[in-house]
This record gives structure tokens, C-alpha cells and sequence, in this order.
């Protein structure tokens, strides 16, 4: 059931710019006007269909996605631009998550359905020293790096990072979090089938 939740959660956007290209706007917008709560879904740290690339990197003002948008999200405005911007017949249309969140939700499914096929080989979480190391340290360094370093704060160099990185480092987290949960959940329901049974023979 969790496993099914988490591919309908990634899959459904993914089908929000197969709306918007088909014309069907408001049923495109039911998807990503709910995403928004959940995701920045900035334009910038997305994948786009049907367009003529499938990123768009944004630069320090001048990158990819200010040539093919006209905005620039260094500027309060065009943040919100960016966010907003679902795109068009040239650039193509903004799948509604952002490539992290697709990654990390995606790879929570796909390890949850390997962990159904070896549970009873893998019952034990993995330990949160590797999970640290695995799953919170590259998507800390990578996610924060680029917070410190662009406006408001822009304490550090200016750097942004790439969808291979996002990709990377969501999967990783989403992995560890897999291999820590779904144990833990399936350790939860055995303790519980266990102690009904001690409460059946209890009965009897």
C-alpha cells in the first residue's frame, strides 16, 4: 500500500505536463496547483516534456533558463516567476515535482518493493550512522550549499546545483530512509500479529 502510494505520488505529475500539452488546462492545474504545497517547484530544478530540452539550468542571472524564459530568479519577483512558470509550446512543460522530491519518492518505491521480495533476509534497518552518512550528509551538503550561497542569505559563493546531483543525492536519501523504514514497519506489524496471537491462545 505504501509502495503504491509513493508511485502514484511520482507518477502524477509526470502527467500534469501530458494535460497541459493535450490543452486540458484545468484538469492540468488539479496536479500542480496541490504539488506546490509540497515542493518549491521551481522551474529551474525541474524536468520539463515535451520541449526542446529536458532542463533548464538557471546561472547567476544568465544562465539556460533565463535565455529560454526571460526571467531571472536571483530577483525577489522572479522566484516567484519560477515557481509559477509551467511553460509553453518552446520550452515544454514543467513536470510538478521538482528532480530531488522525484528522485527521493521514486527510490523510496522502488527499494520498498525490493525490500518486500527480501524481508524476511533484511528484517534489520540499516544502522543510523549509514543512514547519516548515506542519506542526510550529500543531500545536506548539496541542498545547503546552494541556500547559503544565493539571495537572501548568499553567504558563501554563488552556486547552484545540477539535476545529476539532485537525482543523486535524492536517491540516496530516499534509499537509506527506505532501508530504515520499511523494517521498522514491518517489525511494527509483526510485534502486533504476535501479540494477537498470545491474546488468541490467551482466550482459549
Amino acid at each position: 500500500m505504501i509502495v503504491g502510494m509513493l508511485l502514484v505520488y511520482t507518477g502524477l505529475p509526470f502527467v500534469a505536463p501530458v494535460l497541459k500539452k493535450a490543452g486540458l488546462d484545468g484538469l492540468a492545474q488539479a496536479i500542480y496547483q496541490p504539488y506546490k504545497f509540497v515542493c518549491h517547484t521551481y522551474a529551474f530544478r525541474s524536468f520539463f516534456l515535451f520541449g526542446e530540452q529536458v532542463v533548464y539550468a538557471r546561472g547567476q542571472g544568465e544562465g539556460e533558463f533565463e535565455r529560454a524564459t526571460g526571467i531571472n530568479p536571483l530577483t525577489p519577483t522572479g522566484l516567484f516567476e519560477a515557481r509559477d512558470f509551467q511553460g509553453n509550446e518552446r520550452v515544454g512543460y514543467k513536470v510538478a515535482l521538482c528532480q530531488r522530491d522525484i528522485a527521493i519518492y521514486l527510490s523510496m518505491a522502488i527499494n520498498g518493493m525490493i525490500f518486500a521480495g527480501v524481508r524476511r533476509r533484511a528484517s534489520r534497518p540499516i544502522p543510523w550512522l549509514l543512514f547519516v552518512l548515506i542519506g542526510l550528509l550529500p543531500i545536506g551538503i548539496d541542498g545547503f550549499s546552494q541556500l547559503l550561497s544565493q539571495p537572501p542569505l548568499a553567504i558563501l559563493p554563488f552556486r547552484e546545483s545540477n539535476w545529476a546531483l539532485r537525482v543523486l543525492t535524492g536517491a540516496l536519501f530516499g534509499t537509506s530512509v527506505a532501508w530504515l523504514v520499511f523494517p521498522l514497519i514491518e517489525a511494527s506489524f509483526a510485534a502486533e500479529t504476535r501479540a494477537a496471537q498470545l491474546m488468541q491462545k490467551a482466550d482459549t
